[in-house]
């Protein structure tokens, strides 16, 4: 039996790949030898300095790597593990879990359209409305169409993240004006996104949620930083020279 809300793929890219069971371990990369951008180290530091374990700020210090290099290259994630001193394999992990964070060598597409194809999406037409997106965005090579597995958005199901914006719910009618708002440069579906809906309690909001041209929604921002190693997270033996660092 056929299930159509599958047809898109797999959630997890390459969880078929084999295993490469002769490659070495990975050890976590030596400071001394790796080049990490004066820019990226600090930012991801930022990251790093809002959580009291480290390896909670794996997903955006990859996204900054994946900004600056235009995918998790070997390179990207290796200049990570040295920062975040963590092995490349549990990187690895994380990236090739996570759809928005690309192991593969990817266009850097000027807009990213994710539609959801999960169960809630799925009942309501996602597979009409990917199809439909598909087709209005054919031919516009800086705008990324893909399935995506779950946005957690499902209130407003069936719906879609334009460049990390939700929108919803959404009918195949709207995929052309989504196409027409990017090319104008104007809000996507201004009066179908998630973030500029009412809620039942006026004092709910902190701020006007109408942005301003050029202005960007804020959250997933680096903060200060701070030192890798306190008390309960002690420096790792230094295992070349038998010392630690």
């Amino acid at each position: 039996m056929t299930i159509p809300r599958f047809r898109h793929g797999s959630r997890v890219p390459g969880w078929d790949d084999p295993v490469d069971l002769d490659r070495p371990p990975a050890e976590v990369p030596d400071p001394a030898t790796t080049e990490v951008p004066a820019d990226l180290r600090a930012e991801i530091e930022g990251y790093m300095a809002k959580y009291p374990d480290r390896r909670s700020a794996a997903i955006p210090a990859l996204r900054a790597a994946q900004r600056r290099h235009g995918w998790c290259s070997p390179e990207a994630i290796q200049q990570v593990a040295c920062v975040m001193r963590l092995t490349p394999g549990y990187l690895d992990a994380v990236a090739t879990f996570y759809d928005m964070l690309e192991t593969e060598p990817a266009p850097r597409s000027h807009h990213d359209v994710y539609v959801c194809t999960n169960i809630s999406c799925s009942l309501r037409g996602a597979d009409a409305l990917f199809d439909a997106m598909c087709a209005a965005a054919e031919g516009e090579e800086d705008v990324d169409v893909r399935s995506f597995e779950c946005l957690g958005a499902c209130d407003i199901a069936p719906m879609a993240s334009v460049d990390g914006i939700y929108v919803g719910p959404l009918e195949p009618a709207d995929a052309e004006r989504l196409l027409d708002d990017l090319r104008a440069g104007r809000p996507v579906l201004e009066d179908k996104q998630l973030l500029r809906r009412p809620v039942a309690d006026p004092a709910a909001n902190s701020r006007d949620f109408a942005l301003a041209a050029g202005e960007e929604m804020g959250g997933d921002a680096a903060g200060p930083t701070a030192p890798l190693h306190d008390e309960q997270h002690p420096p790792e033996p230094d295992r070349r020279q038998g010392t630690t660092p």
